[in-house]
């Protein structure tokens, strides 16, 4: 995950229904959530807030339902307040003032605010106050599912009793929570204190036809060598089969035992102290495209991990703004792919212990026969997929002319259409991590009241090369939300793509950081894991550009 979140528990009692007095009535609140077209009931999130700040929490009525509150608070301003609710009538009991209703669920509806009032009853009177009903229609904007894409966001800390409840709720189709975590390098994840209690099976669990969670996943994220306080970084695991027994280090055995069982292993985050060392050794296969550190509300962590390099030309440590920390990302993600590490993208909230909603980043993967876990996993390690904070981004399979006309340059031809909430401010068409043209968003308004931008470009190339699409939707408050496609890779024999030499530089002192660093502090098996990950970044750097 990350550091741990500061928690000031006597902001948080501040921000929470406070103790009522005598003097104070409550008046029953009860609701109903439901598609504003079929009028069907809805699972959804829900915040209520009173206009002096006050949060509040609401409870199903329905002997079958479900209401969890998730309460994670970072500051006065940062901080996630909400209730998933199964698809049935809440209540709750509210003291008299002004509240704002919010209710979202995942990324295809339209979120809805509602303003209400909560009359306090005549001081003349004992009679209880009236109580008030809410009516809370969603309007959905687009429909993936129809389409044949899924999403899912595959590094989540929730319980697995809580999961039928929110997988709903968010519309996520498929999470991986990791039911087992180890912090320390002496401690491995099958033994951890803080691993989830209980024995959950080594398939997939079916919520319902198009939902699902897998109850075999692991995250190594290191902060302690042994009783010495020494952060090296996290990697993921996810769709395992057997509990991993060995420690951190050495990471061979990690990674050997993950791939033989069908596991996909993940970076986590790219400014972990070790994480260009362990992409050569383990073989990873996942980038967190969007990550943990991405929230609904404010962006708040901006001191975190290895500063970015000066050629990336971002502020400070590369993470003073939100904008600062996706720009860091991606750019490592286009120096690691040209480098020849075919990082499949993924998405990830951390739900459980960060102030964000499950899937509020998620990645979407096509199955075009339709919705199984397995054809989900298969298609998110295949790279049919795209990531998404807000828009979705569907480009087809670009098209390829290497036998042009006379006088005329190989070609890619790509197309596609990406459909947003709001307007889009931008969609850019990258070649090798290069923004080689920039198409203006249509913003075509529907029906739905959303907005589709269709797009198709010619891209000029010259070897071997990737292509992915990008696109991003302006928010206020200079707040942004973004969707990026996958790449697909074109190989031209005899040209090689190469990667810049400032890049793997880069890379490489990196990983000589790291020796250095943990010289006489990690085993020297793990040690020399180390030292043969600077190798091939050696062996990469003779050949770079």
């Amino acid at each position: 995950m990350f550091t741990r979140l500061v928690t000031s528990t006597i902001a948080l009692i501040s921000l929470l229904a406070p103790p009522l007095s005598a003097a104070d009535a409550l008046v029953t609140v009860t609701g109903e959530i439901f598609d504003a077209t079929s009028g069907a009931p809805l699972p959804a999130r829900l915040y209520l807030q009173r206009d002096d700040g006050k949060w509040f929490f609401a409870k199903s009525t329905a002997t079958n339902g479900s209401a969890i509150r998730y309460e994670k608070f970072r500051s006065a301003t940062v901080s996630e307040m909400h209730t998933t609710l199964s698809a049935h009538r809440f209540i709750a009991e509210l003291p008299a003032g002004r509240y704002t209703a919010i209710v979202e669920r995942g990324k295809e509806y339209f979120p809805l605010t509602n303003q209400f009032t909560v009359a306090a009853p005549p001081a003349t009177t004992a009679a209880p106050a009236p109580p008030l009903s809410l009516r809370l229609p969603l309007r959905r904007w687009v429909d993936m599912a129809s389409r044949g894409w899924f999403s899912g966001d595959t590094h989540v800390h929730r319980a697995p009793a809580d999961l039928p409840n929110v997988l709903l709720a968010e519309d996520v189709n498929v999470t991986h929570p990791m039911v087992h975590w180890t912090t320390v390098s002496t401690i491995a994840p099958a033994n951890s204190p803080q691993n989830m209690k209980g024995d959950f099976g080594d398939r997939p669990v079916s919520i319902d036809a198009t939902h699902a969670w897998h109850p075999r996943n692991t995250e190594y994220e290191i902060f302690k060598v042994g009783a010495k306080p020494h952060t090296l970084g996290a990697v993921v695991i996810i769709n395992h089969k057997t509990p991993f027994t060995q420690l951190a280090l050495p990471l061979g055995p990690i990674a050997r035992q993950a791939h033989a069982e069908g596991a996909l292993l993940d970076m986590e985050k790219h400014s972990w102290p070790w994480s260009f060392v362990i992409l050569p050794v383990m073989g990873l296969d996942l980038f967190e495209l969007s990550n943990n550190h991405v929230w609904r509300t404010d962006y708040a962590v901006r001191s975190f991990g290895v500063p970015a390099p000066p050629w990336m030309k971002l502020a400070g440590g590369g993470g003073e703004t939100e904008r600062d920390w996706v720009s860091y990302n991606l750019q490592t993600w286009y120096a690691l792919l040209n480098c020849g590490f075919r990082l499949r993208p993924t998405a990830s909230t951390g739900n459980g212990v960060h102030p964000v909603p499950l899937g509020f980043s998620r990645v979407y993967v096509q199955c075009p026969e339709g919705f199984t876990y397995d054809a989900w996993m298969k298609g998110l390690g295949e790279g049919r997929s795209f990531v998404t904070t807000g828009p979705m981004l569907l480009a087809k399979v670009p098209t390829l002319n290497v036998n042009p006309g006379r006088g005329a340059k190989p070609t890619l031809r790509v197309t596609g259409e990406a459909h947003s909430e709001q307007r889009l401010a931008s969609l850019e068409i990258l070649l090798n991590g290069e923004v080689v043209q920039r198409v203006t968003p249509a913003n075509q308004p529907q029906p739905s009241g959303a907005f589709t931008s269709a797009f198709t470009a010619d891209v000029e190339f010259t070897g071997s090369c990737w292509l992915a699409v990008r696109c991003f939707e302006n928010r206020p408050g200079d707040r942004f939300r973004f969707a990026h496609t996958a790449p697909w890779w074109f190989e031209i024999e005899g040209r090689p793509l190469r990667p810049k030499r400032e890049h793997v530089d880069w890379f490489v002192a990196r990983t000589e950081e790291e020796i250095r660093r943990n010289t006489g502090v990690i085993p020297e098996e793990g040690l020399a894991e180390f030292k043969a990950a600077l190798a091939a970044w050696q062996e990469i750097q003779a050949r770079a550009r």
